[in-house]
């Protein structure tokens, strides 16, 4: 099992003005197989996407990119900056993109036209459960996932984030047996609520979700990533334990 930091681990550093750049030694350091980058948090994203190229190949680890971005716009246009993720991606020689569905339910255009411009012959694209009734139920989801296997044999699927469905109110459980076919990839993270909100926990065994009976219900042999922040090493090497050992080394 590869697994994966996502740097919203490192919210605190990231505040203070670490650099993802920075943060790759810290995460070769920790053990981890590889590092999920969040374009929100670049500063110099020219600079920094070739940096972190470099350094992945120097230390081992595999690069995942994380968009804060819809494929389709609200019009139900497909995304035209998608290319440009994809381009930064590349510099950093990821593995994965992730981005959110959005409004698919507007597109009337040639899908496959528009998924044979991005170079998906080397990057895998992915969408995730977010926390929005557009992008985060599982109809919405499979409803692009479907048209676009439909579309093209390239590498397209889904990521299931375990402390969204909380916030979309969905059944986690039945998400997980009904999008298991799709799923490349998996973010952990638990989601308790205080005093009337919600809020993403430190520790996969605090919260509302039983994370070791839900992975049972996904892939055993994707990725999965810790993405909930924390603030010590010593917490995330105890998380990483704790992970690794249930889904094994």
């Amino acid at each position: 099992m590869t697994v994966i930091l996502n740097t919203w681990i490192f919210e605190a550093l990231v505040k203070q003005g670490t650099s993802q750049t920075a943060l790759m030694q810290q995460v070769a350091d920790l053990g981890a197989d590889g590092v999920e980058v969040r374009r929100e948090y670049f500063r110099d994203l020219p600079h920094e996407t070739a940096a972190i190229g470099r350094l992945a190949q120097r230390l081992g680890l595999t690069v995942n990119y994380s968009v804060p971005d819809d494929v389709f716009t609200a019009t139900g246009a497909f995304n035209p900056q998608l290319a440009t993720y994809f381009a930064e991606g590349q510099t950093m020689g990821i593995s994965k993109i992730k981005f959110n569905t959005g409004h698919f339910d507007r597109f009337t255009g040639d899908l496959a036209a528009e998924l044979s411009a991005l170079p998906l012959d080397q990057i895998e694209m992915n969408v995730e459960n977010d926390q929005t009734t557009v992008s985060g139920t599982v109809p919405a989801i499979t409803a692009f996932l479907k048209a676009a296997q439909q579309a093209t044999p390239a590498n397209i699927g889904y990521v299931y984030d375990l402390g969204n469905w909380a916030f979309t109110h969905g059944d986690a459980a039945a998400s997980a047996q009904a999008l298991a076919p799709y799923t490349n990839y998996i973010h952990l993270k638990n989601t308790e609520d205080q005093a009337g909100q919600l809020v993403t926990t430190a520790d996969l065994d605090t919260g509302m979700y039983d994370w070791r009976q839900l992975l049972t219900l996904l892939p055993h042999d994707v990725p999965v990533a810790l993405e909930y922040p924390m603030e010590t090493d010593a917490a995330i090497t105890q998380q990483l334990q704790l992970l690794r050992a249930e889904v094994g080394d």
